[in-house]
């Protein structure tokens, strides 16, 4: 993995909004645990991105499970709710900005490729979809409506 981020690191796009190595390796983690669509992670890494860059919260769910089941599970049997994002750890990326102290998962090569040569994109948000996509939205309404759009209408492991 070393000798991999390494070489991937030496032909990383300019400008990206982190600078090192093991910062790239703590973006990965979080991207690759946000889709399972290897065409979705540069898009998402781009969104990730250009939040880091207006210096928003990344606001990633898989960093709340990470805080949430102390790092032992990525996946809750709920969908993550408020109780959840008021989780206090500095692996909390509601509740701290920038990225957390440390990776969150092992980044796969498309993980750490995505995050150094993200798509270009002016998107700040993306929700999954049912079919295992994910939308994407340059604005919070928009988003807001994206939500509703695919998961209002199901509940998914609402907590009892």
């Amino acid at each position: 993995m070393k000798r991999a981020l390494a070489s991937a690191w030496a032909s990383r796009a300019p400008n990206l909004p982190f600078s090192d190595k093991r910062q790239a390796l703590i973006l990965a983690s979080i991207v690759q645990l946000e889709t399972p669509r290897l065409a979705d992670l540069p898009k998402i890494a781009g969104v990730y991105e250009n939040r880091l860059v207006k210096g928003m919260k990344l606001q990633a769910d898989p960093t709340v499970i990470f805080a949430v089941t102390g790092g032992t599970s990525t996946a809750l049997t709920h969908r993550v709710d408020s109780r959840d994002l008021a989780v206090k750890s500095s692996y909390n990326t509601y509740l701290h900005a920038g990225l957390p102290p440390g990776p969150i998962s092992a980044p796969g090569l498309a993980a750490i490729h995505a995050v150094l040569h993200p798509a270009r994109t002016d998107a700040l948000y993306f929700v999954a979809t049912p079919n295992g996509g994910d939308a994407f939205a340059r604005n919070f309404s928009r988003q807001r409506a994206n939500v509703a759009r695919y998961w209002r209408r199901k509940e998914v492991g609402a907590r009892p």
